[in-house]
């Protein structure tokens, strides 16, 4: 879907916690999930961050927009598997500012960001209360003579059963 073709992080690799960054082995927060592992009600999360931002960049309802909202790369996120249970952790990311993460999109893509409304993961996740900072994004126009002859990947065959 993307190639990374530049990451600030590189350097990080795995940490003595088995932390890594840009996580993809966790998913964003939702409520529905919460609600599975807690009983309670979340509602300033990632999901509802990404999927009001779609609904309203292309005109839907949250409900219609909803649907499309999945499949995330926790960008700057600094996850693992505990060395000794093997459990899912969450840390502090070593991210400082102007650290940033480029992508080549191989395919058309929809993309949404969201600033974890949790805060710093390692801290206080989830608290309403928690810092967060801005993120930019900034979408570029590759040159046309730099892409000739470029191996694009083949669409897929996928044909949904009627």
């Amino acid at each position: 879907m993307a190639t990374i073709t530049h990451d600030t992080l590189s350097w990080y690799g795995w940490d003595e916690d088995g932390g890594g960054v840009h996580d993809v082995i966790g998913t964003r927060c939702d409520p529905y999930t919460n609600k599975l592992l807690s009983g309670g009600d979340y509602h300033h999360c990632c999901h509802s961050n990404l999927t009001n931002a779609l609904a309203s960049a292309r005109g839907l309802s949250f409900r219609q927009a909803e649907p499309h909202v999945h499949d995330v790369l926790n960008v700057f996120m600094c996850t693992g598997f505990t060395r000794d249970t093997h459990q899912y952790f969450m840390k502090a990311s070593p991210v400082r500012p102007g650290d940033y993460l480029e992508l080549f999109a191989e395919i058309d893509l929809i993309g949404a960001l969201s600033a974890c409304p949790g805060g710093d993961c390692g801290s206080a996740h989830s608290s309403d209360a928690a810092a967060c900072y801005p993120l930019k994004v900034e979408i570029f126009r590759p040159d046309t003579a730099v892409l000739e002859g470029w191996p694009w990947p083949e669409r897929n065959a996928y044909r949904p059963v009627e």
